[in-house]
């Protein structure tokens, strides 16, 4: 199958079933305090926080035996040109583009501009490739829109990591998600998940923490990886991920502007990709 994964296995995942109430206090990326109520029932990380260590390279590491740290990055037409033999020759291997964007207040899908040009680039490079969709939708058609769109992009493509959905807050501007409950963005991410596992390819959902404390709900969402956002040098809140985007401002000779940057966490037992081009062995 070329769209094949690792997964997570269920041993890896703490699962909490219980009556008490766990209450987290984090602050967002501005510095803001908050708190809220765990979710008993979701899915937790089983990492150790001590061991998250930020080198002298600016990127972020896990040390720890049993797992494999890869590093890379996430980028959109917002990057610039690329120079991705200089990107590559940093120990970057992997990058998650993004493919489309739905305009927050017209709301018409777009395809990224530099997509096609950044992707040719990067797997000349030899450079692992994911996707994703910054997504504004207002109900289950509208990530229906956003899964066909997406998918009738790529299918030209290697695509060997996961295809994203990464729906967003626009706190700087009036948009026309402002006023979706949380249920319903939890309603279009299973329908948008769903139809790019039937597509044959693994899907992810990128979420910060405070999407993650305030918008979604975790326990319907447990069955599927998440790419954690937080700015942090250890994950503040307690759910499962297996991509992490660490910083917005790593900066990478062969990308003029500072860039989002990214760690992917996986068990060594579960490496197949190191020995099969991405793709799981078999």
């Amino acid at each position: 199958d070329l769209h094949s994964f690792p997964t997570r296995r269920s041993s890896d995942l703490i699962l909490f079933s219980c009556a008490s109430t766990k209450t987290i206090r984090f602050r967002d990326a501005a510095g803001n305090p908050h708190k809220f109520a765990v979710n008993q029932n979701a899915a937790f990380h089983e990492f150790d926080k001590k061991k998250f260590v930020r080198g002298e390279d600016g990127k972020l590491y896990y040390d720890d035996d049993r797992y494999v740290v890869r590093h890379g990055l996430d980028i959109s037409r917002h990057d610039g040109k690329i120079d991705w033999e200089k990107v590559r020759a940093q120990g970057y291997d992997f990058i998650i583009f993004r493919v489309a964007y739905r305009g927050y207040q017209s709301g018409i899908l777009h395809e990224d501009e530099n997509f096609r040009e950044n992707i040719v680039g990067a797997l000349a490079a030899g450079f692992d490739v994911g996707a994703y969709v910054f997504s504004q939708a207002i109900n289950e058609e509208e990530a229906v829109e956003e899964a066909e769109f997406i998918l009738d992009i790529i299918k030209d493509y290697n695509i060997t990591l996961p295809v994203v959905y990464d729906p967003e807050s626009i706190p700087w501007e009036e948009a026309r998600t402002d006023d979706i409950p949380g249920e319903q963005f939890t309603r279009n991410t299973k329908i948008f998940c769903e139809l790019v596992k039937e597509a044959g390819y693994r899907p992810m959902i990128y979420a910060n923490h405070l999407w993650q404390a305030f918008m979604f709900d975790m326990e319907a969402l447990k069955e599927y990886t998440f790419w954690y956002a937080d700015y942090e040098d250890r994950p503040q809140l307690p759910y499962d991920f297996e991509f992490w985007q660490y910083t917005a401002k790593q900066k990478v000779d062969g990308i003029e502007p500072e860039c989002d940057a990214d760690i992917w966490i996986l068990r060594r037992t579960d490496n197949d990709w190191q020995e099969s081009d991405g793709k799981t062995a078999g």
